[in-house]
């Protein structure tokens, strides 16, 4: 199996408002893949973090091989949440890929 984890800074511009709404929105479209895509186990998205966190959203995810995450980066379903849920509310962005 393959972990991967993904963590995100949203752009300092958003307002508190937009803040709310791009984190529920990412939460929603990533793990509304769960069941959609081939090779994908499990699929969870964290917005509320500690006061000590630096991150603004997190993304753990579980694959069956590192072939089906390649999948799955490349899926229409994955491609339309990232285009348009992801990208363009987040200012950066550290991925971390592991087999366990």
């Amino acid at each position: 199996m393959v972990k991967h984890v993904i963590l995100w800074q949203l752009k300092d511009e958003l307002t508190e408002g937009q803040i709310s709404e791009v984190k529920a929105g990412i939460k929603s479209g990533l793990e509304g893949l769960k069941g959609e895509i081939p090779g994908l186990i499990d699929i969870k998205v964290v917005t509320e973090g500690l006061a000590s966190s630096n991150a603004d959203v997190m993304l753990d995810s579980t694959f069956e091989s590192e072939e089906a995450l390649k999948g799955y980066a490349t899926h229409p379903k994955h491609v339309a949440v990232a285009d348009g849920k992801v990208r363009p509310y987040t200012a950066s962005r550290v991925c971390m890929d592991y087999e366990v």
